[in-house]
């Protein structure tokens, strides 16, 4: 896996933090281990105590009146307040009532392709706790992918899959590689490694019968080209046959989950056979309203109505979304790793798919690992997904707690990114 600029400017600042700043292991035996607690050891300058909050760390663990300390960006100790020694120098945030999670990551998007408006997404999501977002295959030749790169205060960090790969699809966008020859499969990978993304991301869909998918000579042209460049293929699917063939083929990512019927136990046996493939679900509507309400405060009234309008029963998905419901639920009980993507380019999505996630049966804390942890590790971003002593301080308060309603993720009172807080 490669790290990104990100977690290379975290691992060397890591490095470099003086020795006399350093914290030296928790003696608490309880609150050890997993969460990288320690005690702090001598004077820390710039740093912020933030105590009392209830902390799900990420990871599965969660910290009743948990005290964390904050910076240069980092978070350099975690653990219960009780067993947290007063920091001389160190400012004090009292958490008290609030719960503390790791910053959502959104694993797959279609962000905007020119500069303004990618930033404008960007921005839009720290605001609403979405710390990374990937691009998932419709980033053009035009697109300033260099913001990559960039550290940019409050918006979120980017990553791209560049220009995905498909069969001919007249009609539809012209932006992904159209490949009909194996060798043309090839060097539409080859492209896009001469653009550096951060992945490949391939279609294999006939788009209700409308074209020729993806022919598995072609995906597999692809995926062997990718990894002999050590990039991951994300697979947008909707047949099962499909994703068998893909597995078969060494895909590393489903970008959707199996949309045609309910997979069977040669499916499920196939994936427990390869435990590094991932899947990302990008629920379709559920078909039933939902209180969107909270949305009002992060947006104009006239797109607001708008999502409102359409925030109605609508049976003829339910039945859709009950397919994809049932396969979500069935992988994650046997053990394959979910992480959380969204599709389109919906700045507060996350909130949505993470409600559409445990309706499906997965738990609030097994979908927030899954926006954090799991999706953290997918993309590489070592210095994210978990508040951790070493990682990244980027993180959200929330007025209430999701492991009780994931819906609480958008209660949201302040989203911090790198230790700044975001203007929201």
């Amino acid at each position: 896996m490669r790290i990104h600029s990100q977690g290379l400017f975290t691992l060397i600042t890591k490095m470099l933090l003086p020795l006399s700043l350093l914290l030296s292991a928790c003696s608490d035996p309880a609150n050890n281990s997993a969460t990288q607690n320690t005690n702090a050891a001598g004077p820390l300058f710039n740093a912020i105590i933030y105590e009392g909050a209830r902390l799900i760390v990420g990871n599965g663990q969660v910290i009743e009146n948990a005290s964390f300390i904050v910076e240069n960006g980092l978070f350099v100790a975690v653990g219960s307040t009780t067993a947290m020694t007063s920091a001389a120098n160190a400012a004090r945030v009292d958490l008290s009532g609030m719960t503390v999670m790791p910053g959502l990551i959104d694993t797959h998007v279609h962000l905007s392709t020119n500069r303004a408006a990618l930033m404008d997404d960007l921005q839009n999501r720290a605001r609403m706790g979405i710390v990374a977002a990937q691009s998932m295959g419709s980033d053009g030749p035009d697109t300033p992918i260099e913001i990559r790169d960039e550290i940019i205060p409050g918006a979120a960090r980017y990553l791209t899959a560049g220009r995905g790969i498909t069969s001919p699809e007249p009609g539809r966008s012209e932006v992904p590689h159209w490949v009909t020859t194996e060798e043309e499969a090839r060097q539409a990978v080859r492209d896009e490694v001469a653009r550096n993304v951060d992945l490949i991301k391939i279609w294999v869909d006939d788009r209700g019968g409308q074209y020729e998918r993806l022919s598995p000579a072609l995906y597999g042209a692809v995926i062997d080209e990718a990894h002999r460049n050590n990039l991951q293929v994300a697979a947008h699917i909707f047949r099962l046959e499909d994703a068998k063939g893909l597995l078969e083929a060494g895909i590393d990512i489903f970008a959707h989950g199996v949309r045609d019927q309910d997979i069977d136990d040669e499916f499920v046996e196939m994936v427990l056979a390869r435990p590094n493939v991932v899947l990302i679900p990008n629920l379709p509507y559920r078909g039933v309203p939902t209180d969107l309400t909270w949305l009002s405060e992060s947006m104009t009234m006239e797109a607001a109505e708008g999502l409102l309008l359409a925030n109605i029963e609508r049976p003829e998905v339910q039945e859709a979304f009950g397919i994809q419901a049932r396969n979500l639920a069935r992988l994650s009980e046997a053990g394959m790793t979910i992480a959380m993507g969204t599709d389109g380019n919906s700045y507060w999505g996350p909130h949505i798919e993470m409600e559409d996630m445990v309706a499906s049966g997965m738990s609030p804390a097994e979908v927030i690992i899954a926006a954090t942890n799991n999706s953290a590790e997918l993309l590489g971003f070592e210095e994210l997904g978990a508040v951790e002593a070493g990682k990244s301080a980027d993180f959200i308060v929330l007025a209430a707690n999701p492991l009780d309603d994931i819906s609480n993720t958008r209660r949201i009172v302040d989203v911090y990114l790198r230790g700044e807080n975001v203007p929201r």
